[in-house]
């Protein structure tokens, strides 16, 4: 039966927190009256809270389908742009093709170079929701129509440690490893100590076999960043995470191809473009795609070419309501380089809340939410708070 997208409507999702991602703010790190605030270490603007934007797109038989995209940061812009320019190209349009609604959204701003930020972010949304869409008619998970889940459970690693010293950052880090999780990740900006003593203490905590990876959050010079994996090198570094700015391609290939511990880069990223640019002069070990800022459309591409170079793929996760996770684990099931996946646990356990399903992790891996689609829908208390933009 014909059944074509009727009705596109983007909401934003605010939760409050008690203390911000990656810890409370240092001295001067206030926020402001939109409850921003800038993180000094790194020069980048958090927030005191979580904020989502969700699109849901419903047909004209009646399903619906739900995305979501980053919007801890003027969330308006993204939904300015799908208000204003995409929802009109995709009403009317067969959902069961997204990549083919994906190419030709993005393809409308490419003369005037929009490729990325929050353009791609909106249309990741669309992208997602219509993924969902594409197989609750088909009446198949998501992963089935990207060629069929070869990974059953997903490990992963414990993301973030927000306590404010680094003997309690152990302490925390020891509570999950006794929880069965045996991989870690630390930001290295907050780091107050220095990312050296942070490693020797977590390693001193942890033990020799747990898996300890640094974020260094695109901050330094090829020569700091260096010299900064080189001094968490004695203490068995498993990775090192955005080691020099993001625009910095010189940079990251002298890293790469200088530094003895693996290098993983991509979150940010919005296109497999974006990757192109960078792996045939980069020795790039892992790549991190972000479902948030990617889609599922842009998150299998970048999978195949990670593939093709042989290269590792431990998919980011960051702040929101669980959608977009389901939508990274989809499609994180149908790639085989796929090791591991990021869990933000001081998001994901609280927010749980907002998503009807099974998606759990717990004991060191990810399971995998059945039902068709993504295999979640958004709770009654979710649907609550939503406000339209």
């Amino acid at each position: 039966m014909n059944d074509t997208v009727k009705s596109v409507e983007v909401f934003t999702l605010t939760l409050t927190r008690d203390t911000p991602y990656l810890g409370a703010g240092r001295p001067g790190e206030e926020p402001n009256a939109q409850g921003y605030f800038v993180r000094k270490a790194n020069r980048t603007v958090y927030t005191a809270f979580d904020r989502s934007v969700l699109v849901r797109i419903e047909t004209g038989h009646g399903i619906v389908g739900w995305g979501e995209t980053y919007g801890l940061v003027a969330p308006g812009a993204v939904g300015a742009i799908i208000n204003d320019l995409l929802a009109g190209f995709t009403i009317g349009r067969d959902p069961n093709d997204p990549t083919l609604i994906y190419d030709d959204l993005y393809d409308l701003m490419r003369v005037r170079g929009y490729t990325g930020g929050f353009y791609v972010d909106a249309l990741a949304a669309i992208d997602i929701a219509l993924w969902d869409i594409a197989g609750k008619q088909q009446g198949k998970p998501v992963h089935a129509l990207l060629g069929g889940a070869v990974h059953s459970r997903i490990p992963a690693y414990v993301s973030g440690l927000p306590e404010s010293t680094r003997a309690k950052r152990a302490a925390l880090a020891q509570t999950w490893q006794a929880r069965g999780f045996n991989a870690f990740k630390f930001a290295t900006p907050v780091a107050d100590d220095g990312a050296a003593a942070e490693m020797e203490t977590l390693r001193s905590a942890l033990g020799d076999e747990a898996r300890i990876a640094a974020d260094m959050h695109w901050n330094q010079t090829a020569d700091e960043a260096l010299e900064l994996i080189a001094a968490m090198q004695p203490y068995g570094l498993w990775f090192a995470e955005a080691p020099v700015r993001t625009e910095d391609i010189c940079g990251l290939e002298r890293v790469t191809k200088t530094s003895a511990t693996p290098i993983a880069v991509g979150e940010e990223w919005r296109t497999e473009h974006d990757f192109l640019q960078r792996v045939g002069r980069c020795k790039i070990a892992i790549v991190q795609p972000e479902m948030g800022h990617k889609g599922i459309t842009n998150f299998m591409r970048i999978g195949a070419i990670a593939a093709a170079h042989s290269i590792e793929i431990i998919p980011h996760a960051t702040i929101g309501t669980g959608v977009f996770l389901a939508a990274s684990l989809q499609a994180s099931s149908a790639l085989s380089a796929v090791t591991c996946h990021e869990f933000q646990h001081s998001i994901f356990e609280p927010n749980r809340r907002l998503l009807a399903g099974d998606m759990d992790c717990e004991k060191g891996a990810y399971t995998l939410p059945t039902g068709n689609g993504l295999g979640v829908e958004l709770s009654s208390e979710a649907l609550e708070l939503l406000q339209r933009l």
